[in-house]
């Protein structure tokens, strides 16, 4: 189960993650997010309160980044767990996409 809560959207979106994202229910995320990014900003995603992410939804993050990318803009993904983090960068997502 995840929640998905935007906490702002002007001048940059942020939205705050929490709980799991998976297989399961990585496609509710990548269309939550698709719902709330209506006018192309920076996105910064604050993860602090995510337990587990699988490999789909590093794959809807990378799908995330793209748009962003494509319309300008910049992806940020803020306070990941050490476990969850090291996953990013055993992928070397860190080199793509920002990881504070």
């Amino acid at each position: 189960m995840q929640e998905f809560k935007v906490k702002n959207q002007s001048p940059e979106l942020i939205i705050e993650l929490s709980g799991e994202i998976d297989s399961g229910n990585a496609d509710e995320f990548y269309e939550e997010f698709v719902k709330n990014y209506q006018t192309p900003s920076n996105v910064v995603f604050e993860c602090g309160k995510v337990e587990f992410i699988d490999s789909t939804t590093l794959g809807v993050f990378v799908k995330i980044l793209k748009r962003i990318r494509s319309d300008g803009y910049s992806m940020k993904i803020t306070g990941l767990i050490p476990r969850l983090k090291k996953l990013f960068v055993i992928c070397s997502l860190d080199t793509i996409m920002e990881i504070a």
